[in-house]
């Protein structure tokens, strides 16, 4: 019989594609786990792996039965999940996982205030793009993402929390005659500075600029906002920055602030779960605290 002790080890073979990580990943002797996989594609019928002198490399029944692993194992530690907090509201660990764009903003505020307010919870923080955070909250490494929807997986299930809207970053002493209000026709006009690719946050201010590939759009392979406003505020061009982000970005850089006509452009920020695991509650309850501040954190300077 298939075993979870197998579906783990061979899960760690799968994302390594190395016996030896996969062993110290699991802590134990390559040699023990050899033998397990060994075990496995006895059991099941089938060769898992191709094993060469450098690592190993899934066969294609072995990247199917890794997939279906992957689900199993999340669906196992779902299983504790529900055992261990349905009498409890957010307490014991866990992993949250965070977009860039947002994680600098909102977490500082956030921390004090979830530790406060739920001092059994066991928080861990993970950041990076959307992707990626995607992937580990399919295969269960990761509980929770807060990021900028919508995510659309059979397997995930979200709430809306609050719009955070753009607003136009310029250099201070460009000055535009009778403009008011930006516009994305604006945009077009200079150079904007976008993040690298793989931030949704580009994506996003593409779509409302209705662009693609054009010269204008210039990103320097920049992976952070603040380095963006720097070029901003040394006249290198135009960006467009989430609400959130403004207080910070903008406290050491001198850019002025504009906001865009009606429609305002703006992206939607929320959370994102396994639709199998038993927590929703306690999704349901953080994101409540999130949504919150996040309104309160809608900035003074980009109110006009």
């Amino acid at each position: 019989m298939v075993s979870i002790k197998q579906l783990r080890y061979f899960d760690a073979v799968a994302r390594f594609n190395h016996f030896g990580r996969a062993a110290d990943h699991c802590a134990v002797t390559q040699p023990a786990l050899s033998m397990q996989i060994r075990d496995l594609e006895n059991e099941l019928g089938l060769e898992l792996v191709e094993r060469r002198s450098r690592g190993v490399r899934l066969t294609a029944e072995g990247r199917e039965i890794a997939r279906r692993a992957t689900r199993i194992l999340a669906e196992v530690r779902d299983l504790g999940d529900y055992a261990r907090h349905r009498a409890s509201l957010l307490s014991g660990p866990l992993h949250l996982g965070v977009i860039p764009s947002i994680a600098p903003y909102m977490l500082p505020p956030l921390l004090p205030l979830v530790r406060r307010e739920y001092p059994d919870l066991d928080l861990h923080i993970r950041e990076t793009q959307t992707q990626a955070l995607l992937q580990q909250l399919l295969d269960g490494s990761l509980d929770l993402l807060l990021l900028a929807l919508p995510i659309e997986h059979p397997d995930v299930e979200t709430i809306r929390l609050f719009e955070d809207r753009f607003l136009l970053a310029l250099p201070r002493e460009r000055r535009m005659q009778g403009v008011v209000r930006a516009t994305a026709d604006l945009l077009k006009e200079d150079r904007l500075l976008l993040l690298e690719e793989g931030h949704c946050l580009r994506d996003q201010a593409l779509a409302f600029c209705r662009l693609r590939q054009v010269d204008s759009i210039n990103t320097f392979g920049a992976s952070s906002l603040s380095t963006i406003v720097q070029m901003v505020a040394n006249g290198l061009g135009l960006t467009l920055l989430p609400e959130i982000s403004v207080d910070l970005e903008t406290k050491h850089a001198d850019v002025r602030i504009m906001r865009f006509a009606e429609p305002e452009p703006s992206r939607t920020l929320g959370l994102a779960w396994r639709s199998t695991c038993p927590r929703k509650r306690d999704f349901v309850e953080l994101g409540k605290l999130i949504a919150a501040m996040g309104q309160r954190r809608r900035s003074p300077r980009s109110a006009a």
